[in-house]
């Protein structure tokens, strides 16, 4: 069975997230979708509502499970029994940073990352685009997925 992780904070879930998530379900036989809790790290949701929104998502679809975690996320992919880490890369700046992440990754977990590029139509959308979007009382529903 293959199985996957696709990491992230996801504060909030994203259209780019969904779209990553949806473009790499046909190449796992399993993705978990950890919802990662940095205790210093100032969250604008808690951990159990990501996870709960992003469940309920996805709650037709039986090759997805939803799961926190506060530990690395190559730890945590271990525990799942994933060879594959998922990342989305919009950007050079993004590309860079994944790939220093997915060399230590491959240096301590011998776990590969997959990368999907975000669609163009997406490139700028970030869940800390959202979040200020929120704090100043503008509408964000055309950058979250529906339900």
């Amino acid at each position: 069975m293959k199985t996957a992780i696709f990491a992230g904070s996801f504060d909030p879930f994203t259209i780019g997230h969904d779209s990553v998530v949806r473009r790499a379900l046909p190449l796992f036989d399993r993705i978990v979708i950890g919802v990662g809790v940095n205790e210093n790290k100032k969250s604008m949701y808690p951990a159990d509502r990501r996870v709960a929104d992003i469940a309920a998502l996805y709650a037709g679809e039986p090759k997805i499970e939803v799961k926190a975690y506060s530990d690395l996320t190559v730890d945590f992919a271990s525990r799942e029994h994933a060879g594959f880490i998922i990342k989305g890369v919009r950007s050079v700046r993004d590309f860079e940073y994944e790939r220093e992440q997915a060399d230590i990754n491959r240096k301590i977990g011998d776990m590969e990352t997959v990368l999907f590029y975000a669609e163009p139509h997406l490139e700028s959308v970030s869940s800390s685009m959202v979040r200020e979007l929120i704090h100043f009382g503008r509408s964000v529903d055309e950058f979250l997925p529906v339900r």
